[in-house]
């Protein structure tokens, strides 16, 4: 299993912070944003990982990070996403560093408090397809959001002490969300996902979505899912930014029990 973190983009969001540098170096309370991400992957088992890059600071990357050693690793992978064309069009520059593996993908600003490593090891055992996780939100509207169909009988689990539903589709920042629920930020594919991308046309952004993926996978009934253990947020606004650093000071990030 290879790990994958995607730190491209622009970062127009908080400009003017990320006038003179990456959105993914900007600090979450004591560390670089990228170092949770990294340390999310590392504490899931995953050591060979790719960080995909952009912007005019990509260099800042590889000074920053190096070849891991200060989290253990033996080498770090890089690569260069030119503009902002999208999650899925970044995820595409990975192709020839999966090799056809399964592929566990961190958007670079997405912090978590507790792992995901029991999702890494189910997603190991599944067959075929791609894994979503999900976190209860209160502007889900931010997000994409899951569109969920009532399974009957044996099929039945719990999901916040009610009863779960299937997914039928996903929608991306829907005005009126059907649900209370965001797919965050942490994706696991097969190596269908690269010849997905290659079907994908631009949306009205200009971007390819990664939404269009998770829903081929969805209408292909390839899709399983979780729900997140702790709290997780993105780091993308000001608003997110300033909560995801009063949380990790307040209750630590990437906890491994």
């Amino acid at each position: 299993m290879k790990g994958i973190i995607l730190a491209g983009g622009l970062g127009t969001r908080l400009f003017p912070l990320t006038k003179i540098t990456n959105k993914h170096l900007l600090p979450i309370y004591n560390k670089p944003m990228i170092f949770y991400p990294i340390q999310t992957l590392i504490n899931a088992g995953i050591k060979d990982i790719l960080i995909v890059t952009g912007g005019n600071n990509a260099g800042d990357f590889l000074k920053l990070i190096g070849n891991g050693k200060e989290f253990g690793l033996q080498h770090v992978n890089y690569t260069y996403q030119e503009g902002e064309g999208g999650i899925a069009q970044a995820l595409g520059l990975a192709e020839f560093f999966a090799d056809k593996d399964k592929i566990v993908v961190v958007l670079g600003d997405n912090i978590i408090e507790k792992n995901i490593k029991k999702q890494v090891e189910d997603f190991e055992r599944q067959k075929k397809g791609a894994k979503i996780l999900l976190q209860k939100v209160h502007d889900p509207q931010r997000f994409g959001v899951p569109v969920f169909s009532k399974i009957a009988g044996e099929q039945e689990s719990k999901i916040g002490g009610e009863e779960a539903h299937k997914i039928i589709k996903i929608e991306e920042k829907p005005k009126e969300p059907k649900s209370e629920y965001a797919v965050t930020g942490i994706y696991m594919y097969d190596s269908r996902v690269f010849d997905i991308i290659k079907t994908l046309k631009p949306s009205n952004r200009g971007e390819l979505e990664i939404t269009d993926v998770n829903n081929d996978y969805i209408e292909k009934g390839e899709m399983t899912w979780d729900v997140l253990d702790g709290w997780w947020t993105d780091a993308g606004t000001f608003e997110s930014l300033l909560s995801a650093s009063k949380m990790v000071a307040e209750t630590g990030a990437n906890k491994t029990d």
